[in-house]
């Protein structure tokens, strides 16, 4: 996955918490917030004379970035078979921090998990029990 690639998905997918996202999705999306937030930050230095990197232009990037940003996480916790609601673990200062860090640069489950087939291959996970291959029938209701 090249870079614009994965800035591309995860604006598409900016809502989706379904499904799963490879390390190099994640980690693509980690540069870009971080590069683009940097240059914001100094047109922000620049045209509003704010000595932080808190002003208007880097805000409003932050704010446009917020639910992407989640959501790319929760798919790539999905990616090692976790729960999306591991993401709350960032309030947890330093040790939340280091387990989310290890799962987010830790190699996906190869094939399919519980949350969706294998982003690599591409692979579904097989019919279970209650899964059927047979389309349901509308009665025209």
């Amino acid at each position: 996955m090249t870079f614009l690639t994965a800035i591309k998905t995860c604006f598409s997918k900016y809502i989706t918490l379904q499904g799963r996202a490879r390390r190099a999705e994640y980690w693509w999306w980690v540069l870009f917030t971080i590069i683009a937030g940097i240059i914001l930050g100094g047109v922000d230095m620049i045209f509003f004379g704010v000595p932080e990197l808190t002003g208007p232009t880097s805000g409003l990037f932050s704010l446009a970035t917020l639910l992407p940003g989640l959501a790319v996480w929760v798919r790539r916790l999905h990616d090692v078979n976790r729960s999306g609601w591991w993401v709350f673990l960032i309030l947890i200062p330093l040790i939340g921090w280091l387990v989310l860090l290890y799962w987010a640069v830790t190699k996906g489950t190869s094939g399919p998990n519980r949350f969706g087939p294998d982003p690599i291959t591409g692979e579904e996970a097989p019919l279970s029990y209650t899964d059927s291959a047979i389309p349901p029938v509308n009665r025209g209701e």
